[in-house]
Formats: structure tokens, C-alpha cells, sequence
């Protein structure tokens, strides 16, 4: 939503800022002013939807904020005792509601090769 939000707003201030410095007797070109209009119809269509993000977030931060501080220090020690998370599948939950994490299977050593002109002996 903030990848739509900020271009919005940003082309939304450009004729804003274009009238700013215009003179009073240039007006905005019919596609200025329809490219203005358009984003100000979005704007509004948008708005409800914005209310409702910004009442969510704000209903969602307490919670975030608790799990932070009581997952924060667990997490933070799992990320000490794994050095390399490549070697691990992606979590899977139980049916019992466990989270295992498996190692991936080690790959088979490659062979070695022999220097050239060696000879088997059999």
C-alpha cells in the first residue's frame, strides 16, 4: 500500500508546486489539469481504504510491540546459534502446532579424480 501511497502523493504535490511558481496568468494545460483531477478522484476513492489501514495499524501496533519484546531476545539467540541458514528447509508447523526446521540432506562428496596418465592397478 506505501508503494501507492507515496508515488500518489508525490505526483498529486507536482501541480501543486508547478501552480506555485506559475504566474497568475498561466493556468494549467487541459492535461495538467485532468491529470490533476484524476489523482484527486483517486485521492478520494482512496481515502476510506487509508482510514481503515491506518485504524488497523493502529489496533495491530500494541500487539507487535508485545510480541517484540517477548520474542525479541528467543529470536535473537536463534540467529547466534545457526550460522548458516542455507543448510535448513523452510519451517514446517505439526499438527500439533510445533514448528520443526530439518537440516537439508548433505550432498554426496563428488569423486575425486585421478591425475592424468595414472594407471588403475588390478
Amino acid at each position: 500500500m506505501k508503494r501507492v501511497l507515496i508515488p500518489l502523493l508525490l505526483i498529486l504535490a507536482a501541480p501543486a508546486a508547478a501552480q506555485d511558481d506559475a504566474t497568475p496568468d498561466q493556468g494549467l494545460s487541459l492535461m495538467e489539469r485532468g491529470a490533476q483531477m484524476l489523482m484527486e478522484g483517486l485521492l478520494r476513492e482512496m481515502e476510506p481504504a487509508l482510514e481503515d489501514l491506518q485504524g488497523m495499524a493502529e489496533d495491530v501496533g500494541p500487539a507487535l510491540r508485545d510480541f517484540a519484546q517477548q520474542m525479541g531476545p528467543a529470536l535473537r539467540g536463534l540467529l547466534d546459534d545457526v550460522q548458516d541458514w542455507s543448510v535448513y528447509e523452510p519451517p514446517e508447523m505439526l499438527d500439533n502446532g510445533d514448528i520443526i526446521i530439518r537440516r537439508k540432506p548433505a550432498p554426496d562428496p563428488a569423486p575425486v579424480p585421478s591425475p592424468p596418465g595414472a594407471e588403475i592397478e588390478t
